[in-house]
């Protein structure tokens, strides 16, 4: 979706662990692990509650100067302020399409 997730740190530890019971025998396996834990970082927040997005990773969201910090469960998204309206018009068309498909997922 081109934009950057951060999950608390116990929740890194349960994807992790779950992608390290997936077989790697799988290509597709080793290509999502690849891709990513290749743009994972610790990251610290400073006295202010600040921190620093690594160049990587901005440049993989497009984040020059305007983003968009949204709650998703258990973890938050930062997105360019221009992908982010991009995303929420392409995906205004299909929000009922997609409550009919929670459904089906019993949510």
């Amino acid at each position: 979706d081109n934009c950057i997730f951060l999950y608390p740190m116990e929740e890194w530890k349960t994807i992790e662990e779950k992608l390290r019971l997936l077989p790697f025998t799988r290509a597709d396996v080793r290509s999502f692990a690849r891709f990513f834990f290749s743009g994972a970082s610790e990251m610290e927040i400073d006295r202010q509650g600040r921190t620093l997005i690594p160049v990587n990773l901005r440049e993989y969201a497009s984040i020059d100067r305007d983003l968009i910090i949204i709650g998703v469960g258990s973890r938050i998204e930062i997105w360019s302020a221009i992908n982010w309206g991009r995303y929420t018009r392409e995906a205004e068309s299909s929000y009922e399409e997609i409550a009919e498909s929670m459904v089906d997922l019993g949510i």
